[in-house]
């Protein structure tokens, strides 16, 4: 049996859960370290994962909230990730050693927090072992994005946390507004968690002075951390919001006229792509229940998740094993687990129940530990594919460019990390002034003439127009990126007429 709520000390984690909970994260992130150390070797499998680690470094070294020391910029869309592994510089840890550490625990904590939430909901899920924690420690998008050196889990986490704190009817609507105003400092879309918890709010008041003072509650939770992030962003870029929230949105516009049919099913193809196929029914199932027992909390959550899904598709490409709708991915999964918990237990099919118990069981277990290593592998293709071509050109300008060049480039990641040339931004992040015609080439290349720009760093396919008559002066040659039927990274010579 299901409910809302239920005595704290009966889904209260041991301390041997807590152990194999910490096992489960450490096996998932050596296989995944190993891997990629066998195969390449150690790195990120994004280039954004450098841009947060070069506004960590100058945070922390040189106390400033900057790409290139000495000018300001807001081309960080997750402030307190950036801020989180400045530490890591402090205690000379970083790049890697912090980073993957910080992401362990926040897969860790996300584990607890998912195997606490099901004994709270559902009486009958007292397992000898953790396994929904262990489920969540394993299922590849979250060890994936654990390991990416990237906010996406962070934000994941706290989302969590507030949407599982409706389900289970918790009545701290301060806490709650705090923690919706610092996932904003994680990603600017935190914003979205207005809907669930106001819906909440409305749906499970008793009166009107009931729900005026939740919402006054939870609104000064929530103001009295959006104002500063809002301060910090004017203070640093001029808008309300960082560049990338921008930038993204101009650069992707021509995404945003494909059918949303074929963009809804781009997008059911990576959310499907694993132990969460078999899931789906749960979570239609737990809806169903939501809704004829006035579970207002988990009705709440399965819109949000839906409507963050629908959000994101429509505004950005499902690309990167769907990196953008990640933070939605644990909740989703958890309506899911919740629905297979309550139903392991059941006696749906009277004496034929233990046939779609095993069945269910079976394959949740099979297509978790095959998609383990499965995960991996793209794992590992993405940071040999960074490494190979962000990475190495990073380093081979940073000897072999002269020192007052100017370097036009679309992946400003590895280059702010590993070389200090001027650069221009052309995706935005840290150019916003590109951002008008961030996809025009034509207007691009004046813009780099005007500039002055001495080199262009890009992969001819993203440019082609840009990239058809400059002089290359190198080429990665990287041979894993050409096994994956990609082309490799150039840097051109830019003449201004």
């Amino acid at each position: 049996m299901a409910r809302e709520s239920t005595n704290l000390s009966s889904s209260k984690l041991p301390l041997r859960d807590l152990f194999i909970l910490a096992a489960a994260v450490i096996v998932i992130a050596a296989i995944y370290l190993i891997a990629s150390k066998v195969t390449y070797g150690i790195g990120f499998p994004l280039d954004d994962s450098w841009i947060h680690q070069t506004y960590a470094r100058n945070l922390a070294l040189h106390g400033e909230w900057a790409f290139r020391p000495g000018i300001p910029s807001a081309g960080s869309t997750a402030p307190l990730w950036s801020a989180l592994l400045a530490f890591g510089f402090l205690f000379r840890l970083s790049p890697y050693i912090w980073t993957y550490l910080v992401g362990m625990i926040t897969l860790f904590t996300l584990a607890i927090l998912c195997e606490w939430a099901v004994r709270k909901l559902v009486d009958s899920y007292r397992p000898y072992f953790p396994w929904v924690g262990i489920f969540i420690a394993f299922e590849w998008h979250f060890a994936w994005a654990a390991m990416s050196g990237m906010e996406t889990l962070l934000h994941g986490l706290i989302v969590t946390t507030v949407l599982v704190l409706l389900m289970t009817n918790s009545q701290r609507y301060a806490t709650l507004g705090l923690l919706t105003g610092l996932a904003v400092w994680v990603r600017p879309d935190g914003l979205t968690l207005l809907a669930p918890v106001l819906m909440t709010i409305l749906l499970n008041g008793r009166d009107v002075r009931s729900r005026l003072t939740q919402v006054l509650r939870y609104l000064i939770g929530f103001g009295s951390l959006f104002f500063f992030y809002l301060l910090f962003n004017l203070a640093i870029g001029g808008t309300p919001m960082p560049n990338t929230f921008y930038a993204k949105q101009a650069e992707y516009a021509s995404w945003q006229t494909i059918p949303l049919f074929t963009r809804l099913g781009q997008m059911f193809l990576q959310l499907l792509v694993g132990p969460s196929l078999v899931l789906i029914p749960g979570v239609l199932g737990w809806l169903v229940k939501s809704i004829t027992r006035k579970m207002w909390g988990s009705f709440a959550a399965f819109c949000w998740s839906a409507g963050y899904f629908i959000l994101y598709v429509s505004r950005l490409p499902v690309y990167q094993h769907g990196r953008y709708i990640m933070p939605a991915m644990p909740i989703f999964f958890l309506l899911g687990v919740l629905a297979f918990a309550d139903f392991d237990k059941g006696k749906m099919f009277g004496r034929y129940h233990w046939v779609g118990q095993t069945m269910w069981r079976a394959s949740i277990v099979m297509l978790t530990l095959a998609f383990i290593f499965l995960g991996a592998r793209s794992y590992v293709k993405d940071v040999a594919v960074i490494e190979s071509e962000m990475v190495v050109t990073a380093k081979w300008a940073a000897v072999n460019l002269p020192p007052g060049a100017l370097i036009g480039a679309h992946d400003i990641g590895a280059l702010g990390y590993f070389d200090d040339h001027k650069l221009i931004d052309l995706a935005g992040l840290i150019s916003p002034e590109v951002i008008p015609f961030i996809r025009d080439e034509a207007q691009l290349a004046d813009f780099l003439d005007r500039s002055g720009a001495d080199y262009l760093i890009a992969f001819p396919d993203f440019y082609p127009l840009l990239t058809e008559n400059p002089e290359i002066v190198f080429e990665t040659e990287s041979a894993i990126t050409q096994t994956f039927d990609q082309e490799n990274m150039v840097v051109y010579l830019w003449e201004t007429p």
